[in-house]
């Protein structure tokens, strides 16, 4: 099985890049938007999320993002800095740009979710704020796709992500494709595959690698949703784990020396259906840094998805390391 080659004796475990936001969670679960009551504050956004899951684990972790220069923003580092997830790479934006703000229902299936990007913080990331000496204090570093998507942050992204391959900074790619953040389909596969092409570990579902694939090879009904071609056509250069994630149906995993295994999911009572793959990510890079085998990292990865999946919210809902422990045990010997 492929191995990464993951540097030690650095100051931080994970740098992670992209949104961090607010999520207005309802109070009332399975229940429609206009007769919601009132909804609970949390920090919210693909990557803050990752991180907070990683330090609630136990990780050393920093952030690179951009908040708004407002009550908003500030709420976002303060719940961030009370996880000890390090803050060098935050950025206040005091342009007029707003941090974003998701507003959802709270039920498992047909859950609604508002989402208030309009001039986004993060997307102002900028590639000078990339310090290429930080991001050679982390062993891995995590970027959202969605950080690829518009100027100036995409070029914030590949900037970080060619520095962590000239300090040898494992990198891990997040598809975390939303379409309302493209310009066009085809820009998102063009970028996407740029990103993929220099990125250790690329993690997404299949409607993401479909969409990465629409420059290289017509979808249609005898090419598409062929996960060993498509986890092939990653594999032949810098990229050494395909993680294909199917929801219910648990995750495909393919190695660059042709391995390929699954994972299915824990049975859980759902709450909701969003929170799954930031919690499979941060504890599937967790357990890969701990020296576990890839197999492990996976199966602690998706029972980490269950655990947050079961309870409310997103980065209040990431377990620790005894919860995980105790998740699992409790499935092994029932």
């Amino acid at each position: 099985m492929s191995s990464l080659s993951i540097p030690v004796n650095r100051a931080l475990d994970v740098i992670c890049l992209g949104r961090a936001g607010v999520d207005l969670y309802a109070h009332e679960e399975n229940v429609d938007m206009e007769d919601v009551s009132g909804f609970d504050k949390h920090v919210g956004g693909s990557p803050a999320n990752i991180a907070v899951a990683l330090s609630k684990l136990g990780a050393k972790v920093g952030l690179i993002s951009c908040v708004s220069d407002d009550s908003l923003g500030r709420y976002v580092c303060s719940y961030l800095k009370s996880l000890d997830v390090d803050l060098t790479g935050m950025k206040i934006d005091d342009t007029g740009s707003r941090t974003s703000l998701a507003i959802t229902e709270m039920k498992a299936d047909d859950c609604e979710v508002v989402i208030y990007r309009n001039n986004a913080a993060d997307l102002s990331l900028s590639i000078e704020q990339i310090d290429k000496s930080y991001i050679a204090q982390a062993k891995m570093l995590l970027v959202s796709g969605t950080a690829l998507s518009t100027s100036p942050s995409r070029e914030a992204a590949l900037s970080a992500i060619r520095y962590a391959r000239e300090t040898d900074t494992v990198v891990v790619l997040d598809v975390d494709y939303r379409a309302y953040s493209w310009r066009s389909p085809e820009d998102s596969s063009l970028y996407y595959q740029l990103a993929a092409s220099l990125s250790d570990v690329v993690i997404g579902n299949r409607e993401e690698f479909d969409v990465m694939e629409l420059l290289y090879k017509n979808i249609n009904e005898e090419t598409a949703r062929d996960d060993d071609k498509t986890a092939a056509h990653y594999l032949q250069g810098a990229t050494q784990v395909v993680i294909m994630k199917a929801g219910e149906y648990g995750s495909k995993v393919y190695t660059q020396d042709g391995k390929k295994f699954e994972q299915g999911i824990f049975p859980v009572d759902v709450k909701k259906p969003f929170g799954a793959g930031d919690s499979f990510a941060g504890a599937l890079m967790f357990f890969l840094l701990q020296g576990a085998a890839l197999e492990e990292s996976v199966k602690m990865g998706a029972a980490s998805a269950a655990i947050n999946v079961s309870r409310k919210s997103c980065t209040d809902a990431m377990p620790t390391r005894q919860e995980l422990a105790d998740f699992i045990h409790s499935y092994e010997t029932a």
